[in-house]
């Protein structure tokens, strides 16, 4: 497998991040579903700033990725893909990306608004981007929740189809973004000896 991407397939770098990162949202839709309900303690703040670490993670691996996207290319439509289902996968691949920088963004923008510090796996503190403010603090709120479920819904859909093209139309969609089969090459069959072929010229 090559580390770039190819017309047929997408390379090593980028099935990691799109693994990677498809993993880290798992793990961060767990976290914000069930941290609220913690009781008040030290473990609640260490699974607070845990969500928060990750979600910085997964707000630099995304930029990692389009810049790398953008140098390594993509690979070309899978061959018999109608026009409208490639427009359709362009522009939920458009709105993937810009959910998980907007989600992120407004994580940060709600904790910089109430006033919590905001750390990176504790080894080092990141800046408010904006100030104190209640009113900004509720509007992220609701703009970060909102953004996770509509981004739960293209989640969906975008496996739903490549499920669907794997299983119903059995074309590449899903297996170029798996890592390739080591195919074994099979000795040719030897050739007949000039013995075995040449016709009996004894009488």
């Amino acid at each position: 497998m090559t580390l770039k991407n190819t017309d047929e397939r997408w390379g090593a770098i980028s099935q990691a991040f799109h693994w990677l990162i498809v993993v880290l949202i798992l793990v961060m839709a767990y976290l914000g579903l069930t941290m609220g309900d913690l009781p008040n303690g030290p473990r609640k703040i260490n699974i607070y700033a845990l969500h928060k670490s990750i979600g910085l993670t997964i707000l630099a691996l995304v930029a990692l990725r389009v810049a790398w996207r953008l140098y390594a290319g993509a690979p070309a439509p899978v061959p018999g893909t109608p026009t409208w289902q490639q427009r359709i996968a362009s522009v939920t691949h458009g709105l993937l990306y810009a959910l998980l920088f907007a989600i992120p963004v407004s994580g940060w923008v709600l904790n910089s608004a109430a006033g919590y510090p905001l750390q990176w796996f504790k080894l080092f503190n990141l800046p408010a981007i904006t100030g104190r403010s209640e009113a900004v603090h509720e509007a992220a709120e609701g703009a970060h929740e909102f953004l996770f479920w509509v981004l739960v819904a293209l989640v969906l859909a975008h496996a739903a189809a490549a499920l669907y093209h794997h299983l119903f139309q059995n074309d590449a969609t899903l297996r170029r973004m798996l890592p390739a089969r080591r195919t074994v090459a099979t000795p040719a069959p030897a050739s007949p000896s000039p013995s075995q072929d040449a016709p009996d010229e004894t009488v």
